[in-house]
């Protein structure tokens, strides 16, 4: 996030690394990222790291509630600790959490965050939107297909393909008949673009529960996602490609990670990136399965903007990113209907 929390001190987080036995000696808040807070801080013994807070009410995915939330954060975490240690060799292109001395990998910070440490590795982040080059798209791919090879820890959550914040998204598709006041700037424009294509978005939804149902009718096996490797969510250190970001990592089927490989290339056609990955692992990619999991982050990102948009909010940068990805996406969603 761009802007620091406005109900988190940074005492707060340092104080909380004592559980981690750091002593931080330079600190600073890193306006990267959409959601979570993040800071960078070197220690007495000029070990770097980055430590994460996470606002455990945009964690709605885990179940209601902040002890839900932390509750599948955790097992989220514990999971990835688990993979980077995974037998025989480990995944070492998983960036995972370090442990409190309590063998922890998320501790609670008041009633509504959480904070995680992971140290800093040196290398150049993607963003968000950037397209992979046909490189990269390999290299991300051969990643994916050791995850995907993996046995699953015991800390790995199954993951339904509904997506949490449903509710939220027909709440605000049946309470478009009176302006939004009273929220912030963003609002009732958010309304004015539903409105528009309230339509559209209702027989999306109708896609979206059609294609869930052909999926459970599938019984296809599950295996062990990230659920978000994106060019944001990829570090480059040289030649290898390190994926960072696990929170929604857990069990489900592989095209939750395909179709954004395959969707995100340059260069190369998805349909070869989905040969490839056969021929990788002798399962052929499911064409709806596909396009289901590329609707649900599409409607699950209009969700969460609009309830970003329908909660008070000034003209700040978070909130205009908020309100131009929910224009985009929307339109988006519309035209392919």
């Amino acid at each position: 996030m761009e802007e620091r929390p406005a109900d988190i001190e940074d005492s707060e987080v340092r104080q909380a690394l004592k559980a981690w036995r750091i002593d931080p000696v330079t600190w600073e808040y890193a306006p990267v990222g959409f959601g979570d807070h993040h800071w960078t801080a070197t220690d007495t013994r000029e070990r770097r790291w980055f430590v994460t807070v996470a606002d455990l009410a945009d964690k709605s995915w885990y179940g209601e509630g902040p002890e839900a939330a932390l509750d599948g954060l955790r097992d989220a975490m514990d999971t990835t600790v688990a993979l980077r240690g995974a037998e025989p060799d480990g995944l070492d292109f998983v960036v995972a959490p370090v442990p409190t001395a309590e063998g922890e990998t998320v501790r609670a910070l008041g009633a509504g965050h959480a904070v995680s440490v992971f140290p800093l590795v040196s290398g150049t982040p993607g963003h968000f939107g950037d397209t992979l080059t046909a490189h990269d798209c390999g290299l991300v791919l051969d990643l994916l297909t050791r995850l995907h090879r993996t046995a699953p820890p015991a800390s790995a959550r199954v993951l339904p393909p509904d997506f949490a914040t449903r509710p939220q998204l027909e709440s605000a598709l049946r309470e478009m008949s009176r302006p939004w006041d009273g929220f912030g700037p963003y609002a009732e424009p958010a309304r004015q673009l539903l409105a528009v294509h309230a339509g559209a978005l209702r027989g999306r939804l109708d896609e979206f529960d059609r294609r869930v149902k052909e999926l459970r009718a599938s019984d296809a096996p599950l295996v062990v996602t990230h659920g978000e490797p994106h060019p944001g969510n990829l570090l480059r250190a040289g030649e290898r490609r390190l994926l960072l970001d696990w929170d929604t990592v857990g069990l489900a089927v592989p095209e939750r990670d395909l179709w954004l490989v395959a969707d995100g290339a340059e260069g190369v056609s998805g349909a070869d990136v989905l040969v490839r990955y056969e021929e990788a692992t002798g399962r052929e990619p499911d064409p709806s399965a596909l396009a289901l999991y590329r609707l649900r982050w599409a409607l699950n990102d209009v969700a969460e903007f609009l309830t970003w948009l329908r909660a008070p909010h000034g003209p700040t940068p978070d909130a205009r990113q908020a309100r131009d990805a929910l224009t985009s996406t929307v339109e988006s969603l519309a035209a392919d209907a």
